[in-house]
């Protein structure tokens, strides 16, 4: 599952973990983001010693791994800024995708209370279309599940072909041992959630300086948009 951050990817990837038939994993290219992208986030360091940072050995594990008895769906959350462009997109084949969307405004919106200057590449929509169009897969925008979680998602299920389970609709507050060390820093919503929150339109306007960017990022948004599932 790929989308760009401040969507509701956490709050998806607790739906998924919630089946009993399915294992999660957290952002497991993040250590070879920040490795190999000079970026600086909280808890780099635990980060990087986290997991692989090779992005070879990572789609090699996700690949490839067995899963645990009694499960048959393996959910890998991603990030698509995280895709950097030495990354083979060949070895994403073997892989089954599917794609979260965002409206730019609401998405910039958001990322801005985190970073005030965020720039194109921050987002990953550049690198989700440009997945989207490799491997194709279902697309579903945050702001559908939201307004209809057990429609939204009965239909990401039929189009991936596995049964939906009404479990997907809530789950248990608090920490999971599946998220990433940085959830301390980022998962405090999710960690107080049991469900799907309701979805609010957007209040306020976008700061001027960042109306620029979020042009920049409407026709990614758009393609991607227009092809989404819908109930």
């Amino acid at each position: 599952m790929w989308s760009g951050p401040r969507t509701i990817s956490t709050a998806l990837m607790r739906a998924w973990e919630n089946r009993a038939d399915t294992v999660v994993v957290d952002e497991p290219l993040y250590s070879f983001y920040l490795t190999h992208s000079g970026v600086v986030h909280p808890a780099q360091d635990e980060i990087v010693a986290s997991m692989p940072s090779g992005w070879a050995e990572v789609l090699d594990e996700l690949s490839h791994a067995p899963l645990p008895d009694g499960k048959t769906v393996y959910y890998q959350k991603h990030m698509t800024h995280h895709l950097l462009p030495e990354v083979d997109r060949e070895a994403l084949r073997p892989l089954r995708h599917a794609f979260l969307i965002r409206d730019p405004r609401q998405l910039l919106a958001s990322y801005a209370r985190v970073r005030s200057e965020p720039v194109l590449a921050d987002l990953g929509l550049e690198q989700q279309l440009e997945i989207f169009r490799l491997v194709g897969g279902p697309v579903v925008d945050a702001a559908d599940i939201l307004r209809r979680p057990a429609v939204m998602l009965e239909a990401l299920c039929d189009a991936l072909g596995v049964p939906f389970d009404p479990a997907m609709l809530s789950w248990p507050a608090g920490p999971r041992p599946t998220d990433g060390v940085w959830a301390p820093h980022w998962y405090d919503g999710v960690w107080k959630s049991t469900g799907f929150g309701p979805y609010r339109e957007p209040s306020g306007d976008l700061p001027a300086a960042l109306e620029p960017l979020a042009r920049q990022c409407r026709p990614f948004y758009d393609e991607m948009y227009d092809q989404r599932l819908t109930p």
